[in-house]
């Protein structure tokens, strides 16, 4: 079908193949070399003009991708818009080829023809065949209609379509699924405006290959005759499917880069490598693991037959709720042994499989459910890729194609393997990180207290929160001791870093604290002894290379407290920790202003302790500063929180800890978290009793008479005897090597306690006497008959205390 033809005002054109082609003599550059009088007659610009000039200058618009190419071929074709010399835009058909100038250097002669001067149907075939047909490009004129007036070989060969099956019809009607909307639209805007488009790309299917997506690179020029009317637009396009789909190739593999890896968490990883491949490669992944490695454990080895036990670690479809799994994440896939899946993981290699049918699959006509999903959902073809890393099978990804009609390739194939193995490395980082923080959790587990202990002056919750992030377990700690006197402290602290070094500089620092705790020494004497510690660690460590050590030992911090429930005071003092929160039982909340004290390590200033008042049922909460990075507040909101959160005072310290986690710990933590909250008792009047004695041996006598008449009112009749013992041999001694003034007091409360104070900071030790000594006997004598016995200092001198068992709590040692 052709469009009629009609007289253009003035003199009738010349049949087009009787019209002189303008010719023109480039050089390698572009730079006219030569110039006929065709080219002078069709452009206006004698030759004295445009010698040694450069073509490009002589265009109205610069060359496109798609119109005539630098040389490096033989013949080049295309269509090219130049400006005559009075400002008209001329639409020219050019072809260029190359030859030898005179002396041998190469040459371009390029012909060209104005489009405009004669209407496309009235150009005769060998003109058309000499510019247009032959050309690389698919090429096409199509009327103000849209309809195809004009279509050559290339095109017709691209499409699929033979050229009598197009001419007169539009891009739609022959060609529905090449996306003729989009196509079509470009064509009006070019008529309308006149601008052509340029390197326009879409996708689609064509009957020449209708398997298959190919994509097209096509340009779009406005024909206009010599009085400037509308003739048209010519059209120049190329098949870039392989180009466009490297670049996608490339584009989901900079993806997968980007996102797949982003944690350290296996199942995460497994979910981001399925959420990239969809839909992007295919519209239902799912990534099975082996159980040892969703564990953190080390692959376990691949059995030759049978079924190894893989797990489900994650899973994505274009359905919403992946309906066509037939296993939910977190539980066992369960295949045949004789599945692509299996197989592809005992022998290591991908594997696809274009069509799933059962009739041709015996494996998935023996897995009904597997079948069943195929049918009921439209499951096509499959891919099957092993996860990978470091020569060692870590599961499968699989693959599968629904929706879309167009099979698995192998390129698919090739590209599912290249990011799969990119996303292998970062699941075997996952798993490898997973065993190395359960073996640090298990260690901070190990060294961190079991159970705290059991007191009636004291009510003690904690809690203790690694941190979720790549940071892993850090070095927080807590603990309570118990103390003689029926005195408990309370200790936190948080060591720089994390990790199993970290772990482990925590273990060493709380056993340090435990140490200088059983001398009974004061908390700011603690702390100093704790800092001589530190710096003695970081010398040898520094000396022997061990710069990580070293670095999470230092600076570490510390909060030390000693409760006296007789006193009903608390002694603090800390080493670049935070203070504690003091709630009263009418829940007023403070922090007191206490010394703060440099971190342990620096050596630089002394550590000061203060009294804290606490009456009974007070609330002390002691915490790292982990409980304030969980959410990134500053340091005074985050106090105002933490307020807020223990205003209650009527809950019981188990409460408080869930209170204070669920309004700063919630969040994922970016540092671990030590917390530790203990509401104080005091004892009654019926629970101490002492007096003060005087410096005569005669005293002693007394003495186990007061003890006698206590004892008996607090119906420990059994603990008389030995009692008595102990209160002679320690009064004694009080007596006889120190001064005065004499104490004695007896404690009941988990035990019985029995102190004796004077003003002398010697202290008495344990000796065997020999049979001629009359003397050296008295505190082997009290170790034997006490649970326990010690010596802590005051700064008037020193007690003497011994500790045993009541009878309700079992026989003494």
């Amino acid at each position: 079908m052709s469009a009629p033809q009609e007289d253009l005002p003035g003199a009738r054109p010349a049949p087009f193949d009787l019209t002189p082609p303008a010719t023109a003599v480039l050089d390698t550059e572009g730079v006219v070399v030569g110039w006929t009088e065709g080219a002078e007659e069709l452009l206006g610009y004698p030759a004295a003009e445009v010698l040694g000039v450069p073509v490009g200058n002589l265009l109205a618009e610069p060359l496109a991708g798609a119109g005539v190419r630098r040389p490096g071929g033989g013949a080049q074709a295309g269509l090219v818009t130049a400006r005559h010399r009075d400002g008209r835009r001329l639409s020219l058909g050019v072809q260029g080829s190359r030859v030898s100038g005179p002396a041998g250097e190469e040459r371009w002669l390029v012909s060209a023809v104005d489009l405009g001067a004669t209407p496309w149907w009235g150009v005769s075939r060998s003109v058309l065949e000499r510019f247009l047909t032959r050309s690389p490009f698919g090429m096409a004129v199509v009327g103000t209609d849209l309809r195809y007036i004009w279509i050559n070989e290339t095109l017709e060969r691209m499409a699929g379509i033979p050229r009598e099956q197009r001419l007169g019809r539009r891009m739609g009607e022959v060609l529905p699924l090449l996306d003729p909307a989009a196509v079509e639209a470009q064509m009006r805007r070019v008529l309308d405006t006149g601008s052509p488009v340029l390197d326009f790309e879409y996708h689609g299917h064509t009957p020449a290959d209708p398997g298959r997506e190919h994509a097209y690179s096509t340009s779009f020029f406005r024909l206009d005759d010599a009085e400037g009317r509308v003739m048209g637009v010519c059209s120049m396009g190329v098949d870039v499917t392989e180009r466009w789909r490297t670049r996608e190739r490339l584009a989901l593999l900079s993806e997968s880069g980007g996102r797949i890896g982003s944690t350290l968490d296996i199942r995460r990883t497994a979910q981001e490598l399925a959420d990239v491949a969809v839909p992007r490669l295919a519209d239902f992944v799912f990534v099975d693991l082996l159980e040892s490695v969703l564990a953190g454990e080390e692959p376990a080895p691949v059995p030759a037959f049978g079924s190894p036990p893989l797990r489900r670690a994650a899973q994505r479809s274009l359905r919403e709720g992946c309906p066509e799994a037939v296993v939910s994440v977190g539980e066992l896939s369960g295949y045949l042994p004789t599945s692509p899946i299996v197989r592809s993981l005992v022998e290591g290699r991908a594997m696809l499989e274009p069509s799933l049918n059962a009739a041709d699959r015996p494996w998935l006509g023996n897995d009904v459910l597997r079948a069943e999903s195929v049918r009921a959902f439209g499951l096509r073809s499959l891919m099957v890729v092993p996860v990978r890393a470091r020569g060692v099978s870590l599961g499968v990804a699989v693959f599968v194609r629904q929706q879309r009609e167009e099979p698995f390739h192998h390129e698919d194939l090739r590209l599912a393997e290249e990011f799969v193995s990119r996303a292998a490395v970062c699941l075997d980082n996952a798993r490898r990180y997973t065993r190395e923080r359960s073996a640090t959790l298990a260690l901070q587990h190990s060294l961190l207290p079991h159970a705290l202990p059991v007191t009636t002056t004291l009510e003690v919750a904690s809690r203790y929160l690694p941190a979720r992030g790549q940071d892993g377990v850090g070095g927080d700690w807590f603990d309570v001791i118990a103390l003689s006197g029926a005195r408990t402290a309370l200790v936190v602290g948080d060591v720089v870093g994390h990790g199993m070094n970290a772990a482990a500089t925590m273990g060493r620092l709380r056993t340090a604290v435990h140490t200088l705790a059983n001398m009974d020494l004061p908390p700011d004497e603690l702390l100093a002894r704790l800092d001589d510690l530190v710096i003695r660690l970081i010398e040898e460590e520094t000396s022997d290379g061990g710069g990580a050590t070293a670095t999470s030992v230092l600076g570490a911090t510390c909060l030390y407290a000693v409760h006296d429930p007789v006193t009903q005071r608390c002694t603090v003092a800390r080493a670049g920790h935070l203070p504690p929160a003091v709630v009263t039982p009418e829940g007023s909340v403070s922090f007191p202003a206490l010394p703060a004290g440099p971190p342990l390590g620096l050596g630089s200033m002394p550590f000061e302790a203060a009294e804290l008042d606490l009456v009974p049922g007070s609330l002390l909460v002691l915490f790292t500063d982990g409980l304030f990075e969980a959410r990134g507040r500053d340091l005074d909101a985050s106090l105002a929180v933490l307020a807020d959160a223990l205003e209650w005072p009527d809950r019981s310290p188990e409460q408080v800890c869930d209170t204070v986690l669920e309004r700063l710990g919630s969040s994922p933590l970016s540092d671990d978290l030590a917390l530790l909250v203990a509401r104080t008792h005091a004892l009654g009047p019926d629970q101490v009793v002492s007096w003060d004695l005087r410096e005569d041996p005669a005293v002693v006598s007394e003495a186990r008479a007061l003890v006698a008449t206590t004892l008996g009112g607090w119906g420990l009749d059994e603990l008389l005897f030995t009692t008595e013992l102990i209160v002679s041999e320690l009064v004694t001694n009080a007596i006889r090597h120190a001064v005065g003034p004499v104490r004695l007091r007896l404690i009941r409360q988990s035990a019985l306690i029995c102190e004796v104070s004077d003003g002398s900071s010697t202290s008495p030790r344990l000796r065997h006497a020999r049979t001629t000594d009359e003397g050296g006997r008295g505190m082997f004598l009290v170790a034997q008959l006490a649970r326990r016995w010690g010596t802590r200092y005051t700064s008037t001198g020193k007690i003497i205390w011994s500790e045993q068992t009541l009878p309700s709590t079992g026989p003494a040692r």
